[in-house]
């Protein structure tokens, strides 16, 4: 991943967390302080992004491997993976990704690839922490305090899960910079 020149931060978590939630607050709060943004998600399961009855439906299940849609508003490719035996990397999707009018990239998911993290964690889940695990997590939102231990240390960078500004103002700060 080192070939990206654009700076890369993830969110990580467990299904169910937020992290999709959260990132519909981060991005028009980035926007407001100009920054552009491109986001990767990884999903782990079959997803379509158009429908029967659609042409673009139609010609790919006519067996277009790879289609563009292009309209004066936006652009859409969907490449075809039929022989693929497992989900794409994430440097595989960075590679796809068109990144010339672009600030900032943020990944939801791939949460175990070795690039820059913040976790997020709710207590009602219930769930493992991943960063005594992920040296890459630089920061952690959570939903209830966290409380001091020295092993693992706690990510220097801790937020409110539900406080989306001063999670932007981290990445405007530490990320941009």
């Amino acid at each position: 991943m080192n070939k990206i020149s654009l700076p890369l931060l993830g969110f990580a978590a467990y299904s169910g967390t937020g992290k999709t939630t959260l990132l519909c607050q981060l991005i028009p709060l980035l926007k407001e302080k100009g920054i552009k943004i491109g986001v990767i998600k990884h999903a782990h399961h079959h997803f379509d992004i158009d429908h029967p009855k659609k042409d673009s439906y139609e010609l790919r299940k006519a067996g277009a491997e790879t289609l563009l849609i292009a309209s004066h508003k936006r652009t859409a490719i969907i490449i075809e993976h039929a022989h693929e035996p497992q989900d794409p990397s994430l440097v595989t999707a960075l590679n796809k990704m068109p990144m010339d009018n672009l600030d900032l990239l943020l990944v939801e998911g791939f949460k175990h690839a070795d690039f820059p993290k913040i976790e997020l964690h709710r207590k009602l889940l219930e769930k493992p922490y991943l960063y005594p695990d992920d040296d890459n997590i630089i920061a952690i939102a959570t939903d209830y305090p966290l409380e001091q231990q020295t092993h693992p240390p706690i990510p220097k960078y801790q937020f409110d899960i539900n406080e989306p500004k001063s999670i932007a103002d981290f990445i405007e700060a530490n990320i941009m910079n």
